[in-house]
C-alpha cells in the first residue's frame, strides 16, 4: 500500500484564540466548533482551556513590572559609577 505520509497542521496563536473565545461564548458545541474551524472536537477543549489558564497573563503582574523598573534604574547608576571610575583611571595614567 502506498501511504502518503500527511504533514501536521500548525495553527498560529491568533487561530488558536479565535477558536477558545468562540468555545467561550458557548453558541455553538465543540462538535459545531470543531467542523467550522476544520479541527476535532478534543483540540477545541484543549485550546480553551489553555487560554482560560493563561489568562491572567494578559493583563501582566504589576509586582514584576515594578521589579523591572528598580532594576534597571540599579542598572543605570552602576553605569554612571563606571564611568566615573573609568574617566578617573584614564586621568590618573596620564
Amino acid at each position: 500500500m502506498n501511504k502518503m505520509k500527511q504533514s501536521r497542521r500548525k495553527f498560529t496563536s491568533k487561530f488558536k484564540a479565535i477558536v477558545a473565545v468562540e468555545a467561550l461564548k458557548e453558541r455553538q458545541s465543540l462538535t459545531e466548533l470543531a467542523t467550522r474551524f476544520e479541527i476535532h472536537p478534543t483540540q477545541v477543549s484543549a485550546w480553551k482551556r489553555e487560554f482560560l489558564e493563561r489568562a491572567e497573563k494578559a493583563f501582566g503582574d504589576e509586582t514584576a513590572n515594578e521589579e523591572k523598573s528598580v532594576d534597571v534604574d540599579n542598572l543605570f547608576k552602576q553605569i554612571g559609577q563606571l564611568q566615573v571610575e573609568n574617566d578617573y583611571l584614564k586621568k590618573s595614567l596620564k
